[in-house]
Formats: C-alpha cells, structure tokens, sequence
C-alpha cells in the first residue's frame, strides 16, 4: 500500500458543516412557503435570500477546505510522475516507432522489388515483340527483403500492430454541422460582453436575469 498521510474526514461529522445542514433544512422549508403578492413581501424574501447566499457560500468554502489537500496531493503526485515516467515513455515511444519505421522500410523495399520485376517483364516482353520471340532481359527475380510478420512471439510476449485511425480537418467549411461542436467557452464571454449588440448568424443571444445580492 502507497504510504499516505492525508486523513479522511467526513463532512458528516463536522459539526460546523452540519449546522450549515440543518440551517439549509430550514431555509429551504421558509422557501417551499413563502409566497410574494405584494412589494413588502419582498423584503423578508431579500433577507432570506441573503441569509441562503450567506450559507451556500460558506458550504462551499467548507467542500474547497475539504478538497485542498487532497487536490494538491493529487497535482504534486501527477508533476512528480511526470517527471519520473519520461525515461519509461521516451523508451516505450523510441522502440515502438522504430518498429513501426522498420516495417514501412520493408514494405518499401519489397514494392520497389515488385515495380522492378513488373518492368523487366515489360520490356522483355516489348524485345519479345520486336526481336520475335528473342529475349535477351535478365528475368532473375530481383531479391526482396522478407515480409515483417503480423505478430512477434516470444515467451515473454507479443507484439503487433494494431488499427488506430485518427482524423484531421482539411476544410471546415465542408465539414456536416452533425460534426461541428458549440464553444460555450467562446460564446458565453462573447454574450456577457457585447450583450445584444453583437449579432450571430444561427444563435440568439438573450437575457434572462437572475436575482444578485449584496449585503
């Protein structure tokens, strides 16, 4: 077992954030009731409703308290293998891309060796035409190299290629709309900033307000 120190705490049993819980329990029972029909109903909904941000920010506070050490744990391991992985995926990388370029070398050199013969028949053929039947072209069969196999065996594995199709954008514009992804990213900060003054072709940027507070 990797040694760890971090010590795994329950939110459940921390008293504070439990308060937080059960003042939500009854924010939200206060919430389920209220009914506003009139401008002074607004008034204990603005303070409940600043209450209910109160504690909302505070939980969170209390879920990022909980997550620091852990996330930081997670981060300083993750930098530390990276570093400490390199020399195993560099090794990984160099022999399997060497393999691969070995195998395309062969497959090279065994087409060159068939477009050689394909050619010397040919023009056999063509001095057959024109000597009548005479033919002077050494036919040797040119030598090729030998055929990587499928697979190498050996007792402590296998290796092999395997299919791994990948795909890359040559031309947008042609590219279905079943394939072209929205930019929340893009668009959400485009929206806030230039509101409706910006026009899109094919979306609608709107408003839909929201309650802010401030105490």
């Amino acid at each position: 077992m990797p040694e760890n120190s971090l010590v795994l705490v329950k939110p459940e049993a921390n008293t504070e954030v439990m308060a937080f819980y059960n003042e939500a329990l009854s924010l939200r029972e206060f919430a389920i009731a209220r009914v506003i029909t009139c401008n002074d109903d607004l008034k204990p909904a603005n303070d409940d409703l600043i209450i209910i941000r109160r504690v909302k920010k505070a939980m969170e506070e209390k879920r990022k308290e909980y997550l620091l050490p852990f996330q930081s744990h997670v981060k300083e391991t993750n930098e530390a293998y990276k570093s400490l992985m390199e020399p195993i995926e560099e090794a990984d990388k160099l022999t399997a891309s060497k393999m691969l370029a070995f195998d395309v070398e062969q497959k090279r050199r065994i087409r060159e060796a068939e477009a050689i013969e394909a050619e010397k028949m040919e023009l056999a053929r063509r001095e057959a035409e024109l000597k009548g039947g005479e033919i002077t072209v050494d036919l040797t069969p040119v030598e090729r190299p030998e055929a990587v196999p499928e697979h190498v065996r050996t007792d402590m594995g296998m290796t092999g290629q395997r299919d791994n199709w990948k795909w890359e954008v040559v031309d947008f514009a042609l590219v279905p709309d079943t394939y072209k992804m929205i930019n929340p990213a893009v668009l959400t900060p485009t929206a806030k900033s230039y509101k409706d003054t910006r026009t899109i072709p094919g979306i609608r940027i709107y408003n839909e307000p929201i309650i802010a507070y401030r105490s």
